[in-house]
């Protein structure tokens, strides 16, 4: 919540209010339901969302969590019960495992008794960690989306990545600045700038709790949808197989760097900046030391975490387009096994 400093106090009541005596209206919960409903089928026809939740799909299986977007399926929005929810609630939102991050106008000595009072009677220990099940994806390589008559090919490269808690997070986000996560990077550069197969073309790891996924990808002409794809594999082998240049090293780490006063431009900002150091269990004096370790990577610690962690070998390729223009030259590749699924991620018989 955001408020007017004379207004904290009140407003952190009402906060207070919701965190401990949700009711959960049956009407509301309909209304979310349906919210909710009317964004999965929109994302039906959206070429990147697909993209995203087959990929999620193929690489995690659909016994585990990252098997899913956040939104979920049809079929589970359409099971949820209120009771499930107020179970839930029950559950986990205890202060065992919250933490309450405030950024203002206002000194730890006002703010405790205040947050003292709203809080008064809140009781609950965390909740048992969960332990994931494994990942059960695809073996399939390649994984075609039909989507006649597409403008454009949605493509993916993707493997599973590393959790938050990697020991080599700072040099990932270094290296994959340089490999698709800058406008200069080189798979931009590269399907963009060089070859004008797409409007932009990036990479990211996804960090989570548990290893989220890795992935680099684009929207790209039809016909460019197989060299799109050998391009990609092409800059990911060359990362991984040679080490970076001075010059791309002090790009990359510059651009770290310089990114850190917009983490704290704004209140809100600010929270969320550190709200990741409790989810994550960073340290209070992560941001402080943030610049250091950015500053202490060189090209042989950017290249062993590329060398870790980017294995072209477990990247599958999910490819939404036009089925009929792309499938002959996608097998061409020789990615290996290959599979058809339709948008909701489900296997499709040939």
């Amino acid at each position: 919540m955001t408020s007017l400093a004379a207004q904290f106090p009140r407003t952190l009541d009402l906060v207070a209010d919701v965190t401990l005596n949700p009711t959960f209206p049956q009407e509301e919960v309909e209304r979310q339901r349906s919210t909710r409903l009317a964004n999965l089928l929109a994302q039906k026809s959206n070429p990147s969302q697909i993209a995203s939740r087959v990929m999620a799909t193929a690489l995690y299986g659909t016994a585990h969590p990252y098997g899913y977007l956040d939104l979920g399926t049809e079929a589970s929005n359409k099971a949820l019960t209120r009771d499930a929810m107020v179970d839930f609630w029950k559950q986990h939102i205890v202060p065992g495992n919250a933490a309450l991050v405030v950024v203002g106008a206002i000194s730890r000595k006002q703010l405790e008794p205040i947050a003292a009072k709203a809080f008064a009677g809140w009781t609950g220990k965390a909740a048992p960690a969960r332990t994931l099940p494994a990942a059960r994806g695809t073996s399939a390589k390649l994984v075609i989306v039909d989507v006649p008559g597409a403008a454009q090919t949605q493509v993916r490269v993707a493997s599973i990545g590393v959790p938050r808690s990697t020991p080599d997070f700072e040099a990932l986000e270094v290296m994959n600045a340089l490999l698709g996560g800058l406008f200069t990077s080189r798979i931009n550069l590269n399907l963009r700038e060089d070859k004008g197969y797409t409007y932009g073309a990036f990479s990211t790891f996804a960090f989570r709790q548990e290893a989220g996924p890795f992935y680099a990808g684009a929207g790209v002409r039809t016909d460019a949808t197989a060299p799109s794809v050998t391009e990609i594999y092409n800059e990911i082998r060359k990362m991984k197989d040679v080490e970076v240049t001075m010059d791309e090293l002090t790009l990359g780490k510059d651009s770290l760097v310089r990114s850190m006063p917009g983490r704290f431009e704004t209140t809100a900002q600010t929270v969320d900046s550190f709200r990741t150091l409790f989810v994550y269990n960073l340290g209070l004096d992560y941001y402080s030391k943030y610049i250091e370790r950015i500053g202490s990577l060189d090209a042989a610690a950017v290249h062993t975490a590329a060398s870790r962690h980017l294995v072209p070998e477990r990247m599958l390729v999910v490819a939404v387009g036009d089925r009929q223009k792309i499938e002959a030259d996608l097998m061409k590749l020789n990615l290996g096994a290959a599979e058809i699924r339709d948008a909701e991620g489900n296997v499709v018989k040939p």
